[in-house]
């Protein structure tokens, strides 16, 4: 590799957090509030589900227009993307599996298939679709779309189970935030005890963390009568805000590195 194409990918790849615990703990911190914001946002404002996506979705180009320029990695920055895909992933799961009049079943199949498009058009074009492959901005768009699309089904898969209603399974919040947790904890012991992909189990992870998340998130702001806590979802969200924000900055973070094993 040339001297210039090194500093390429270190500068691209400087804007990419290592994956550690602290890493995992303020995802779903921030999937949480992604699920407590967006609903304000479409059902406490009343503002629905179609311009509720619209909002995020400026919301999430701005920000990351501004990841793709950023000269390093920036903590703040990079989390307030995340934050932005998980609210605009909340508001497109929603619209897929209650607007279009799918039901929770057909908007997962939905968002799968067009996550497995993502990756495959990003692997066809990229060669990787691992951290280490984001070298350039065409590589960071197809990232953060699919950590968009990630974080949108991981939302219809929390409702799926959760939900008893437009074909849920009706397990409730606890219970699907209990399983996701041990679908993280199997991921975990794979990740240390075997030789499985680190690219595969970081997506998996990935997507796995959305729904705790969201089943975390209606746990806390859904009715007492419906297995929630019933705290209003403003309250909810300035709270998880208050939350990252001290995360991010107590945190240590660095970025990752090429050889880092993600």
């Amino acid at each position: 590799m040339t001297k210039d194409a090194h500093t390429a990918t270190e500068y691209a790849l400087s804007k990419v957090p290592q994956i550690t615990l602290g890493f995992w703990v303020i995802k779903i911190a921030a999937t949480t509030l992604g699920e407590t914001g967006g609903d304000w946002v479409t059902m406490s404002l009343n503002l629905g589900y179609l311009i509720g996506s619209a909002i995020f979705t400026l919301f999430f180009i701005v920000l990351v227009s501004g990841q793709i320029k950023a000269d390093q990695f920036r903590p703040f920055l990079y989390w307030a993307t995340i934050v932005a895909t998980t609210t605009l992933g909340t508001t497109m799961a929603d619209f897929a599996d209650r607007s279009l009049g799918v039901g929770y079943p057909g908007g997962v199949a939905i968002i799968l298939v067009l996550l497995v498009a993502s990756l495959a058009i990003w692997y066809r074009t990229e060669g990787d679709v691992s951290v280490q492959s984001i070298t350039t901005p065409k590589a960071e768009w197809f990232y953060w779309i699919t950590i968009l699309l990630s974080q949108t089904l991981g939302t219809a898969l929390g409702d799926w189970l959760a939900g008893d209603d437009r074909g849920g399974l009706g397990l409730g919040y606890e219970y699907g935030a209990l399983i996701f947790g041990a679908g993280l904890v199997v991921v975990a012991v794979l990740y240390f005890r075997t030789a499985i992909s680190r690219t595969a189990l970081f997506w998996a992870a990935f997507i796995l963390t959305r729904p705790l998340g969201a089943t975390l998130g209606d746990f806390l702001d859904k009715p007492v009568a419906q297995g929630g806590l019933h705290v209003s979802r403003l309250y909810a969200s300035l709270i998880l805000l208050a939350f990252i924000v001290v995360s991010v900055a107590l945190i240590p973070q660095r970025a990752a590195q090429k050889t880092e094993p993600v």
